[in-house]
């Protein structure tokens, strides 16, 4: 295969922006965190705590992007742009529902939730006030999960970035405002994101009734248009829910292991949840661009995406886990001053690094599939690689311990365990032509 492809081109353009989209995300949460923290170590605790139930709705709910994503570029692809929007302004009706929804039920269980986590009353106070300040910009967020599909559906990652980027600036602004300024304590802060998030939200409305408008799309909800996304959006759900039962029993199972190994084994997965920032901007780019193509009909330029993605994944997880390789030795240091987190850290990001190019053939074979809206064996395949892996990390944990052999035993666990069975579900899927279903649906 060659190096230069004509098809690079394209996936930078839409890889870039999403790539940048993707790290703005994750400062909201950082920008709450930092301001907080100057609050006290009982707000900080009660954040974490709430955080955790937030991150948890948003990671199922993410599905709202990956159901519209596909079908909106499939219907532009087949040169149906009033089709396209349409799909895109039904799937942002759904995901307004959705967080209605969520919200409202999430009022009601905000103290129960926070009660199961097992914290002192002040942190378990601290965390019920900004859970549940926070629901009221769920539906918010949502919306700008569900546009942001749509402007991918349509080829555009560079209108997610700068809408991103000008929130996180509003969002911190706004927090320190209303957290030192009024002094609302940690309920400003989440009152400042709840701003932010619906002031992305707004928009993305506008940008969304602006294209309507100037291709005759209906803006009323249909109801087959938003029944066909909750169909999707069911069996990415039991998807998502997989990949985070896989990392809740990871957790769960270096727990066991003790202090040390619970806390080396945490800063390895956020490690890899950064790394996996850029491996994930390919897949959106697979989306965008495999969604498109079966529009139009072209399974043979499916089969040159699939092909380039699938190098381009390898080939950056082994310039990222090579450049993770040299760093584990001075990472530790960085992360904890725990002298038992920085004897076993080394080794176990080294085993990191190891798998990480099977990572990189993994999220882009997983962006394809998405693009290729094949919900239903996404979801299959999810619910297969986690009972394979728990196969695997069962007699691990039972072995496991504080010590760098058991710590990386659990990595090897779920670097090459779970993902390896990932990889197994999405190649040999990948190697047959039934996922390619060409034309506008």
């Amino acid at each position: 295969m060659r190096l230069r492809s004509p098809l690079d081109r394209e996936i930078l353009r839409l890889a870039v922006p999403a790539l940048g989209a993707l790290v703005a995300e994750p400062l909201f949460l950082l920008t709450d965190t930092a301001l907080v923290g100057h609050l006290g170590s009982v707000p900080l605790a009660g954040l974490g705590v709430a955080s955790v139930v937030l991150q948890t709705a948003l990671g199922l709910l993410i599905f709202l992007a990956y159901a519209t994503t596909p079908t909106v570029a499939r219907r532009l692809g087949a040169g149906d742009q009033r089709g396209a929007i349409r799909a895109g302004v039904d799937g942002m009706w759904f995901a307004l529902l959705v967080g209605i929804v969520v919200a409202g039920a999430g009022a009601v269980v905000a103290e129960p939730l926070v009660g199961l986590f097992g914290v002192a009353d002040e942190v378990a106070a601290a965390a019920t006030t900004y859970l549940s300040v926070s629901l009221l910009g769920l539906p918010g967020m949502l919306l700008v999960i569900a546009a942001t599909g749509l402007l991918r559906g349509l080829q555009d990652t560079r209108t997610p970035l700068v809408v991103a980027t000008v929130g996180f600036a509003a969002n911190a602004g706004l927090n320190a405002l209303f957290l030192y300024g009024f002094g609302w304590g940690i309920a400003g802060s989440a009152a400042g994101t709840v701003v932010a998030q619906w002031g992305m939200a707004a928009v993305y409305v506008v940008i969304a009734v602006r294209a309507a408008r100037a291709v005759g799309a209906d803006l009323r909800p249909g109801l087959a248009g938003v029944g066909r996304t909750a169909q999707a959006g069911g069996w990415l759900l039991v998807r998502n829910a997989g990949l985070r039962a896989a990392l809740l029993a990871t957790v769960a199972a270096a727990a066991s292991a003790g202090v040390t190994g619970l806390a080396t084994i945490q800063i390895a997965l956020t490690l890899f949840s950064t790394l996996a920032f850029a491996l994930d901007a390919l897949a959106i780019a697979g989306q965008a661009m495999v969604g498109h193509a079966l529009g139009q009909g072209d399974r043979e330029r499916v089969r040159a995406i699939t092909r380039r993605l699938m190098l381009l994944g390898v080939g950056g997880g082994v310039v990222l886990g090579a450049v993770l390789a040299l760093l584990a030795p001075v990472l530790a240091p960085v992360f904890s001053p725990d002298p038992g987190v920085q004897a076993v850290l080394p080794s176990v990001v080294v085993a990191m690094a190891v798998g990480i190019p099977l990572a990189g053939f993994v999220f882009v074979l997983d962006g394809v599939l998405l693009g290729a809206g094949d919900a239903r064996y996404l979801a299959v395949a999810s619910v297969v690689s986690v009972l394979a892996y728990l196969a695997v990390l069962l007699p691990v944990e039972a072995r496991a311990g504080s010590t760098t052999s058991g710590a990386v035993a659990l990595w090897l666990a779920f670097g090459l365990g779970y993902v390896g069975a990932r990889a197994v579900t999405l190649g040999l899927r990948a190697r047959t032509d039934r996922w390619m279903v060409v034309g506008a649906r």
